[in-house]
């Protein structure tokens, strides 16, 4: 924990180096209506300095969204920098517990707390480099308070809340928004997440997407796909669930193997596989993971798998591409790429009707979206027991995410924003 009395800013910004990437690699798959929009954006924002700021460079969804976007604002001809806070466990205990009150947990924040996260955020604004830049996007809560720290300059800031925070704890709410009221500009998935009583920001609405060509997505080939799932000791004669998730409580791993067992009643040749990614800002993750552990003991047919155990990009597109039936079980979802990634393999998926699931695929689209484990359980059952119809209904939710859930729109509507905040009396959207 840094010290309240520190008179001396500490290095609490990391710069991200990013790969390379093409707009135009995306033409085939995306088609040319989107890509010529960008295109045609991009032309009025060349050489506009843009920053995104967030907590950790691997290991969630802003994270992996930000991998594949600012490779592609900088090939659009934007001046583009991603930083990231300066790894601290104090301080994430502590953004963690504004993550989970944000999506409605009754958490509490003390006076010590707050000292940690208004100290961090201090230090972060007097490490940013001297150069100016145009815009600023500060990505979820940890950053948050950084601009009113800022020096005064002609920066533009913009706070991209991805969480669902249409129902957040009043304490954890009352503390954060006089910092975000201070923004130009505030970013939700959807209009449903804005929490009660934010007034200063513009507003906008803009889901995430996935990018087809990453590693996690673009295609494999069958027959490697199931060699890399059976080396993880998956039998591919018998049908294999699946769920791709933080060991996080609002994804509900154990509700999951709450409904496999229920399937196995029924079908006990299943196979269940909880795979996830252990988050650097994530403390909790640990506690859920050893808790899931435990539970795995009890059924041979259980796997439980990460980035520890070499689960990484690769395998987790192998894995969604051989699995029968993907579950996201979420309680509270700001919007579950999972979801998109699956479906877009055309495997489909039984998913949480919460938050922005309900955007990316609807029943019988995609998926089936339920809200308990008994009916988790029965739309598992039917989609392994229904082939045919469960081929159709990824098929149909396939077309969605071309449509809707690609990194080609999620870059179009973030250069609108851009130009929108740069130029205000040109922008008509």
């Amino acid at each position: 924990m840094l010290p309240s009395n520190s008179s001396q800013p500490v290095a609490t910004l990391q710069q991200v180096e990013v790969g390379r990437a093409s707009l135009e690699a995306y033409r085939d798959v995306a088609g040319d209506s989107i890509i010529d929009e960008v295109t045609a954006l991009a032309r009025k924002l060349k050489g506009v300095r843009l920053l995104h700021l967030n907590s950790t460079a691997t290991g969630g969804g802003v994270a992996e969204l930000l991998n594949s976007l600012v490779p592609l604002e900088i090939d659009c001809g934007l001046d583009v920098e991603w930083r990231v806070l300066f790894p601290d466990g104090d301080l994430f205990r502590v953004t963690k517990g504004f993550h989970n009150g944000l999506q409605g947990g009754q958490e509490r924040l003390d006076a010590q707390g707050r000292e940690t996260y208004l100290t961090h955020n201090r230090h972060c604004a007097e490490m940013l480099p001297a150069r100016e830049y145009d815009v600023v996007i500060v990505h979820d809560p940890q950053p948050a308070a950084v601009p009113s720290f800022a020096e005064s300059s002609e920066v533009r800031w913009v706070w991209r809340c991805h969480i669902d925070s249409s129902q957040p704890s009043i304490e954890v709410w009352d503390f954060l928004r006089p910092y975000v009221s201070q923004y130009a500009a505030a970013v939700f998935t959807m209009q449903e997440f804005v929490p009660p009583g934010l007034v200063g920001p513009s507003l906008h609405f803009i889901p995430p997407a996935i990018d087809p060509l990453s590693p996690k997505n673009r295609p494999l080939p069958k027959y490697l796909c199931r060699e890399e799932v059976a080396h993880f000791g998956i039998d591919l004669v018998r049908p294999l669930i699946i769920q791709v998730a933080r060991f996080d409580r609002w994804k509900d791993p154990q509700g999951v193997i709450d409904a496999y067992h229920l399937v196995k009643k029924e079908l006990p040749q299943a196979q269940l596989a909880l795979i996830g990614a252990m988050a650097q800002d994530d403390p909790e993750g640990w506690e859920i993971y050893n808790l899931i552990l435990h539970r795995a003991r009890e059924d041979p047919d259980i796997r439980v798998l990460t980035n520890l155990n070499g689960v990484g990009a690769h395998e987790v597109n192998a894995f969604q591409r051989v699995a029968d039936v993907a579950i996201q079980k979420s309680i509270r979802e700001g919007f579950g790429l999972v979801v998109s990634e699956a479906v877009w393999k055309e495997t489909p998926m039984v998913a949480g009707n919460t938050g922005g699931i309900p955007l990316q695929i609807q029943n019988g689209i995609g998926g089936f979206l339920v809200n308990s484990a008994e009916e988790c359980a029965e739309r598992t059952l039917f989609l392994l027991t229904h082939s045919d119809e469960a081929a159709a209904i990824a098929r149909r939710g396939r077309e969605r995410v071309r449509e809707h859930f690609l990194m080609p729109r999620l870059l179009r509507d973030e250069l609108r924003l851009v130009d929108s905040l740069l130029n205000p009396e040109g922008t008509s959207h």
